[in-house]
């Protein structure tokens, strides 16, 4: 025969195969290279095509054999929904938001930053030390990394000399996890846990499978109103405020110093836990944060710090900074639940942040975010008027829309994904019944130069009507 390609040889190969009875030993590959007049290489990578196929599979040192196949059943896996039972939560769906975009659809639904927005340098060549570091193969501290507990310490405390030491630090696999630990930490199940409303949808589910009852308390752009804080505590008899006080999502709000004062005493008073979900700490645009855990002496406030934001999404690094035995029980809890956070992306995380290069990065982050926020800003207001942004955010990833009155934020989702636009449809972050309807669109997301072209979409949506309730 003369030469020919790997596709010919591949034709070759399953012709034979077709006609071989299963468990039948191919011919070595010795004997394929001189009947086919090929090289040794393409007959390998032929071999390769059918094993991938499932044609055949190798067996190291005996050699290549004709797969047995076996007749297709269907599987039936209604068994399941008897030994399962009913779903413990109602809120144990992930929502729209966590969904994968469609290739070539715009994505305005995400919670993470596009790479571009990230210090990927920085976090190859501090994974590529790490993978050469003791880390590498050493058993670490239940409670994490020395060091990388005493920078989140340090980074919150500030200049207040008085703040946390590394001793109330616990590092985590994610403010997600967190969140379930703290939850358990602080709240009996079936107790009440207040909530601002809207709020974060992942907090509501963890929530929920914590066991917790929650109560709804309405904030606003500048945080909730103390009284309304006091008369939940007082209503509810809870013993733990779940809040994001700098910029939360989805609206972006930040409090103001003297309502952060204010909720504080409130907290203090009912002897309560205020848990501070500081996700966006390092996404500051107009303002700077100030955590209420910074001058929290006495262990009221539960300080939740991730790095997943502004490092990586695939650094999933975060903390827990809590006094008093509050942290014995979260570190407990932790440690049931995941023994301990990777030592690699611990040492990873704190490479990052001790570089100089870090705090460039973080400069640099904030005008980024402010030219996107504002490049989507004015598209809407261009392209979909009818959406109401209400509020800027001084910081965060995302805006927080309001849709016009009557419509279906659901099905307006659904409208706009089928014409190749994701948006986040606000009824997922409201803890209860949704005050209006609102959609959450991410301006840190992969597709800055399509903002245009996808608010055109949104305003085409809500122009014919095809999402009205």
């Amino acid at each position: 025969m003369n030469h020919g390609s790997s596709a010919r040889v591949r034709d070759v190969l399953r012709a034979w195969v077709a006609q071989a009875p299963a468990g039948a030993r191919l011919p070595s590959s010795r004997t394929l290279v001189a009947d086919l007049a090929v090289s040794p290489l393409t007959v390998q990578a032929a071999v390769r095509a059918l094993v991938a196929e499932g044609l055949v599979e190798t067996r190291p040192g005996v050699g290549t054999f004709v797969r047995a196949t076996r007749p297709h059943r269907r599987a039936d896996h209604a068994w399941q929904t008897a030994a399962l039972g009913a779903p413990p939560a109602a809120g144990v769906r992930l929502p729209a938001v966590q969904r994968d975009p469609a290739p070539g659809a715009i994505a305005l639904q995400g919670g993470y930053p596009t790479g571009e927005l990230l210090p990927e340098r920085l976090v190859r060549a501090a994974l590529a030390r790490a993978s050469r570091s003791p880390a590498a193969t050493a058993r670490v501290p239940a409670a994490g990394l020395p060091d990388l507990r005493a920078w989140f310490a340090a980074d919150l405390a500030g200049d207040d000399p008085a703040g946390p030491s590394a001793h109330d630090v616990v590092v985590l696999p994610g403010s997600q996890s967190g969140l379930g630990s703290v939850f358990r930490a602080v709240v009996r199940p079936g107790a009440p846990l207040l909530v601002e409303s809207p709020t974060y949808w992942g907090a509501v589910l963890a929530a929920a499978q914590a066991g917790a009852r929650l109560v709804p308390v309405p904030s606003g752009p500048h945080g909730p109103d103390p009284d309304d804080v006091a008369r939940a505590f007082e209503e509810s008899g809870a013993r733990a405020f779940y809040a994001q006080p700098t910029y939360a999502n989805p609206t972006g709000a930040q409090w103001t110093p003297g309502r952060a004062r204010a909720v504080h005493e409130v907290v203090v008073r009912y002897g309560a836990f205020l848990v501070e979900d500081d996700w966006a700490h390092d996404l500051a645009i107009d303002t700077c944060p100030e955590p209420l855990a910074r001058h929290d002496e006495d262990g009221h406030v539960v300080h939740l710090r991730s790095l997943t934001k502004s490092v990586s999404p695939a650094l999933r690094v975060a903390a827990v900074v809590a006094r008093g035995p509050v942290r014995d029980r979260l570190l407990a809890d932790h440690a049931a639940q995941s023994m301990y956070v990777s030592g690699v992306l611990q040492a990873a995380a704190l490479d990052v942040v001790t570089q100089p290069a870090w705090r460039t990065h973080l400069r640099g982050l904030g005008p980024a975010l402010r030219t996107r926020r504002d490049l989507l800003l004015a598209a809407l207001r261009e392209h979909a008027p009818q959406l109401e942004v209400e509020h800027v955010p001084p910081g965060g990833l995302g805006l927080w829309a309001r849709l016009p009155d009557g419509t279906d934020a659901t099905a307006f989702a659904r409208a706009c994904e089928s014409r190749g636009v994701l948006v986040g449809p606000g009824d997922e972050w409201f803890p209860a019944e949704p005050a209006a309807p609102y959609v959450r669109l991410t301006y840190g997301g992969p597709d800055v130069a399509r903002f245009g072209e996808a608010a055109r979409v949104l305003g085409e949506v809500l122009s014919e009507g095809g999402a009205s309730g």
